[in-house]
């Protein structure tokens, strides 16, 4: 299942985020995180030393490397050079699996232990001060989203995506490429505002979101935030001494989390597996090429010098049972 956690900056997104991977690796569940938040704090939030979290190799300056590997044998894509970020998969290209050794994972990915067992952790890359004035960090999550155009996962699989804050996400096709949304919302008018131009801006492309409220401290937060969201509102999180102790660098083992984060976290889990059986390839492979289009017409095809709408296979959906993976 893909999984992305989104919210304002400051509503504990990250800490959420890190706590559900925790949550899912106890269960022996296969994960890949992504950080593609423009402030890199998953891997410090997972129990990286802060020089460890640093040194993680960033997606963006592997997307050479990764446009190369994933075009494949594909005969509509001339070259790596005139891949864009939502250029979709076509017959002969390389697709990734969340539990195999590929070089995208060996060149961006590294294995982080946790207490009850470890993940693979893949980062964005921070915005660093040579950007400035010449880039966006859209451009950055870029390899990420062509990276999930061309994943494909199954039951019991988990690639939890910790997202740029805000609503900064729909600057490009990467809201939809996922199984389920989990919105870390407090209860407050500033965290249910991001709610509601999320919701607005998901509502013509079927985008399942679920409410996390977090920080909810008594009745009142809670009855807020069910006047604001309504059914949306699936579990809320309240004070943690773990969470504390995590956040000064020295957790305690995860299984010591207060039951009913427990619960909460497993609430979660229920709710992404829940999607499963709404999964639509079809659908999926539909807005890929809708945003592909898109960004060829407005600004791909000047870039390239190429016509990238002759990058769409017609006849290709993406699914499960596209399984054999090429040879490198």
């Amino acid at each position: 299942m893909k999984i992305a956690f989104v919210g304002k900056g400051g509503s504990g997104k990250t800490t959420l985020s890190s706590l559900f991977i925790r949550h899912l690796a106890a269960n022996e569940a296969p994960v890949v995180a992504v950080d593609a938040d423009i402030n890199q704090h998953l891997g410090t939030a997972l129990g990286l030393p802060d020089a460890d979290a640093a040194a993680l190799p960033a997606m963006g300056a592997h997307l050479p490397l990764i446009k190369e590997y994933l075009r494949g044998s594909n005969p509509r894509i001339t070259s790596a050079d005139t891949m864009i970020k939502t250029t979709p998969p076509g017959e002969g290209s390389r697709l990734l699996r969340v539990r195999e050794e590929n070089p995208v994972y060996e060149a961006c990915a590294r294995t982080v232990p946790l207490d009850d067992g470890e993940i693979r952790l893949m980062a964005t890359g921070p915005f660093t001060e040579s950007d400035l004035g010449v880039s966006c960090y859209h451009s950055k999550v870029g390899a990420v989203e062509l990276c999930l155009n061309h994943l494909v996962d199954g039951a019991d699989e988990y690639v939890v995506v910790d997202m740029t804050a805000g609503s900064d996400s729909f600057a490009s096709g990467l809201f939809t490429r996922f199984d389920m949304t989990f919105l870390v919302a407090e209860p407050t008018r500033k965290g249910v505002s991001v709610y509601r131009q999320y919701k607005e801006y998901a509502r013509d492309f079927g985008v399942a979101l679920k409410v996390v409220g977090n920080k909810v401290q008594g009745r009142d937060d809670l009855d807020f935030l069910r006047a604001e969201v309504g059914d949306d509102l699936l579990v809320t999180v309240g004070h943690s001494d773990w969470v504390r102790a995590m956040e000064k660098g020295r957790p305690p083992r995860f299984e010591l989390l207060e039951a009913e984060n427990r619960m909460s976290l497993q609430a979660l889990q229920d709710a992404a597996d829940d999607s499963y059986a709404d999964r639509d390839w079809d659908r999926y492979t539909r807005q890929m090429v809708h945003f592909h289009l898109r960004n060829a017409e407005s600004w791909g095809n000047a870039k390239t010098g190429a016509d990238l709408a002759a990058q769409v296979d017609p006849d290709f959906v993406l699914a499960e049972s596209l399984g054999a993976v090429q040879p490198a």
